[in-house]
């Protein structure tokens, strides 16, 4: 099994960050019905004022093959394209548990 942590820090004010996270959550949290591969998503929204990343989400698939599956899904592509103009930066870690 491969955990696919990946964080994301946004632009815009607090306010649009939050709007552009919430929408990005939304869409995350849908895949597992539409992706085979996708065993699991777990999406957390940051609730600390004093940290500047934004978005943090926790994806299980069977392998590591199965991340590349899952990240060019055109589901999952889509929900990638609500954050993707909005994204100052982004950080991913994939490991086999």
């Amino acid at each position: 099994m491969v955990k696919h942590i990946v964080s994301f820090k946004l632009k815009g004010t607090p306010e649009q960050r939050k709007e552009v996270a919430s929408k990005f959550r939304d869409a995350l949290l849908k895949l597992p019905e539409t992706i085979d591969v996708l065993q699991s998503m777990e999406v957390g929204l940051n609730e600390n004022p004093n940290e500047d990343w934004d978005v943090v989400l926790t994806a299980v698939v069977p392998t590591m093959a199965d991340v590349e599956v899952y990240a060019k899904h055109p589901a999952h592509v889509a929900a990638a394209s609500i954050v993707g103009p909005h994204k100052e930066a982004r950080s991913c870690v994939d490991y086999n548990f």
